[in-house]
């Protein structure tokens, strides 16, 4: 029997296990040959031993996912991006609220001076939709949140220029897009860095 490990660790493991749907018999798969010395490197890349909390590395300098038939008009990088929802705010142009309505490309405008996310954030949550917190799916008033990207300005098959967002739709995450000229209201906040 092994002298690293505490009796504590292991009824610790022991109730993650079963926690987590394994059984007897695939524990002792997993324990046989070197099954576990591949998992090792994915513990250590994705989760901190310590906590368990695993990090989500995004890579917000890559090429975004460019739909059939689209191309990238402007494309802002961010670098590798730790995703923590904590560190991401729903911004509303002041334009934007109260019932009022701004011009697609006047918004724009307005978030040049806003630390905007791109659509690599986007796609990596709608892989990933555990991430996405339940207080995004609708505002305070029960709306559902459309959450634009945009550190990601696209231009459509027909030839309009176009933001990706995300939304909650009955039982999944989706995305769509939304024409820069035409009036945006308060269901729709860009993702951006907070402050």
């Amino acid at each position: 029997m092994s002298s690293l490990y505490s009796i504590g660790q292991m009824n610790e493991h022991a109730d993650a296990l079963e926690r987590n749907g394994w059984t007897p018999a695939d524990l002792k798969k997993a324990s046989g040959g070197d099954i576990l010395a591949h998992l090792l490197p994915l513990i250590r890349k994705y989760g901190d031993a310590a906590t368990g909390a695993a990090q989500h590395l995004i890579d917000c300098d890559a090429d975004p996912f460019v739909p059939s038939g689209w191309t990238v008009e402007s494309h802002k990088k961010g670098g590798q991006f730790a995703f923590d929802p904590a560190k991401i705010k729903l911004h509303l142009s002041p334009n934007q609220k109260d019932g009022k309505r701004i011009d697609g490309n006047k918004l724009r405008k307005e978030l040049a001076n806003e630390l905007v996310l791109n659509a690599n954030i986007l796609d990596y949550l709608l892989k990933n939709p555990q991430l996405i917190p339940e207080e995004w799916k609708k505002d305070a008033s029960g709306n559902t949140r459309y959450i634009f990207f945009w550190g990601t300005i696209y231009r459509n098959s027909s030839g309009d220029l176009c933001v990706r967002y995300l939304f909650w739709f009955v039982r999944s995450w989706l995305w769509s897009s939304y024409w820069l000229d035409v009036g945006w209201d308060g269901s729709g906040p860009g993702a951006v860095l907070a402050s």
